[in-house]
């Protein structure tokens, strides 16, 4: 027997398949990672892109906004918001005047100790306040208008758009829709009113081919992203890359742009990995903990290896789905897929301007529906739920690959331990 073990909730999930399946595991090369991590964000705070050192660019300013990433995200905070905000403490500010903002989206807010986990440290919920967007709240947000682009309102969080210094914090990771995640789209959507955020992820955004993961070249979410940046007046940008064991192996401060994209250029030589096939069986996960919180973060996990995917092949993915499926209009989204079918529901949301809440994530799961069959492994999901993912649910990931196998007769199997943040591309042998 050969064993797999795909990241699943807080740990692994094993899966067991017999030797005469042709395992082709596809991961990340080996990242480097750095010895001394919080000497490493000192000295890019000391030396950033595109900018001053911090330590100069905080004095003589009366506040500051930092941007953090929801529970979703694996960002080490608790490694350098302490440091940040020690040095914004040394330029002068006061303590009242920094804030730390959980850049939620439409996401749920963080609280308690789900907080205490996000933020990582006691000092710094004890020495700054830290508070969640609310994109529905119409009053929290200023209106900076509309982009020339690609013709979105901008509305922005208040507390960001009003500091002396807006400072954005995040991992830089694939995005199946926005290229990159990080920098600028800590701002947008992280920080964005509900019309700013539907918009741009509305079907001519979805639908558009340039809207996909790796891709920033005539992205429409990245060019809005960046307009609404310079909308914003700019910001600043601190970016972190991890390896597949979450240890920090890149970090970048300054100028949001060309420090995201500094992060970017590392990750890329390594998130991205080239095949040369495409396969009737693709195993893969949702990244475990905490993306694989909820159905709606699934998502992820089916469309990044959509390129190795054979037409007509099984995607098989698992993910323990430990928070149900997700908001209630994403629940409401699923529904009128599974009610109406998938060609009805994109008929249906094209010729909106705004988008229902949520209803994007179950769009683009119908982009790896087109290819093949999705085939869902969680213990996360009570029946009513499993019924609204629209997707065949499995018992067992080994049988589901047996009968896969048995049904395309290759036995070639594609396995993808660390699910989205990995993007096989299908590049032909020569």
């Amino acid at each position: 027997m050969q064993r797999i073990e795909l990241n699943y909730g807080r740990g692994r999930l094993p899966v067991d398949l017999p030797d005469e399946v042709d395992l082709r595991v596809i991961r990340k090369r080996q990242m480097p990672v750095l010895p001394d991590p919080e000497a490493a964000v000192r000295e890019a705070l000391a030396a950033p892109t595109g900018a001053p050192p911090l330590a100069e660019l905080a004095k003589g300013k009366e506040s500051a906004c930092i941007l953090i990433c929801d529970i979703t995200r694996p960002v080490p905070n608790g490694l350098f918001l302490p440091i940040l905000i020690e040095q914004l403490l040394d330029a002068g500010l006061r303590p009242e005047r920094i804030k730390v903002l959980v850049a939620t989206g439409l996401h749920r807010p963080n609280e308690g100790v789900e907080l205490e986990e996000l933020v990582g440290s006691r000092w710094v919920l004890d020495t700054v306040e830290v508070a969640n967007h609310f994109a529905r709240d119409d009053a929290a947000h200023v209106d900076l208008g509309i982009t020339r682009t690609h013709s979105v309102p901008v509305k922005l969080d208040r507390r960001l758009a009003l500091a002396d210094l807006k400072i954005a914090t995040g991992l830089v990771e694939p995005h199946f829709m926005a290229g990159w995640s990080g920098g600028r789209k800590v701002i947008a959507p992280g920080v964005a009113h509900k019309d700013t955020i539907t918009t741009f992820h509305s079907a001519r955004f979805m639908e558009h081919p340039d809207a996909t993961s790796c891709n920033l070249d005539g992205n429409p979410l990245h060019e809005t992203q960046l307009e609404i940046v310079q909308m914003l007046g700019g910001a600043l940008a601190l970016n972190t890359v991890i390896d597949e064991e979450r240890r920090l192996s890149f970090v970048s401060f300054g100028e949001i742009v060309e420090s995201h994209l500094d992060a970017v250029r590392h990750m890329r030589e390594y998130a991205e990995v080239p095949v040369a096939e495409r396969f009737s069986t693709v195993v893969t996960s949702a990244a475990g903990y905490p993306l694989d919180k909820t159905y709606y973060q699934t998502v992820k996990g089916m469309v990044t290896p959509m390129d190795i995917l054979a037409p007509g092949g099984d995607l098989i993915i698992a993910s323990s789905c430990s928070e149900g499926m997700g908001s209630a209009e994403f629940v409401d989204a699923q529904r009128r897929l599974v009610e109406r079918g998938p060609e009805r529901f994109l008929e249906e949301i094209s010729a909106k301007r705004f988008a229902d809440i949520d209803e994007w994530q179950t769009e683009m799961q119908l982009k790896p529906m087109r290819i093949g069959s999705i085939q869902l492994y969680s213990d996360g999901l009570p029946e009513p739920e499993r019924r609204l993912t629209g997707v065949e649910m499995i018992p067992s990931v080994a049988a589901a690959v047996a009968a896969s196998v048995a049904r395309s007769g290759d036995r070639r199997v594609a396995v993808i331990p660390e699910g989205p943040y990995v993007v096989p591309v299908h590049r032909p042998a020569a």
